[in-house]
């Protein structure tokens, strides 16, 4: 495995990219942004409207994110998260990622 620096994206570039059908792109927006950008609700509603995305790998990034988020910031939305993350637990393409994201609400929501 190689360690990548994530770097900061503008919210601009980010929205560019989410606008695209490109799934590396959008799964590099938000990460970016799920580590560097400052208004956790802003990067929650992205995290949550991408949960809902064709793309597995989309799906699964996207809850990586929730995770991280509660886990740089101390907070998100529960409710919001908890039924995205509660109904990913069936889906078995990211299920694993979905109970992550649980556990680490878990743990960073004391």
């Amino acid at each position: 495995m190689n360690y990548e620096n994530i770097i900061p994206i503008a919210r601009q570039d980010a929205e560019i990219a989410f606008l695209s059908n490109d799934t590396r792109m959008i799964c590099d927006a938000l990460v970016r942004i799920a580590y560097h950008d400052p208004d956790w609700r802003w990067v929650q509603s992205h995290c949550l409207s991408f949960g809902k995305h064709t793309a597995s790998e989309v799906r699964g990034l996207s809850v990586i994110c929730i995770g991280h988020l509660v886990r740089i910031h101390g907070t998100i939305d529960e409710i919001s998260a908890y039924l995205l993350l509660y109904e990913l637990l069936e889906d078995p393409e990211v299920s694993g990622y979905a109970q992550d994201a649980l556990d680490d609400i878990n743990i960073y929501l004391q």
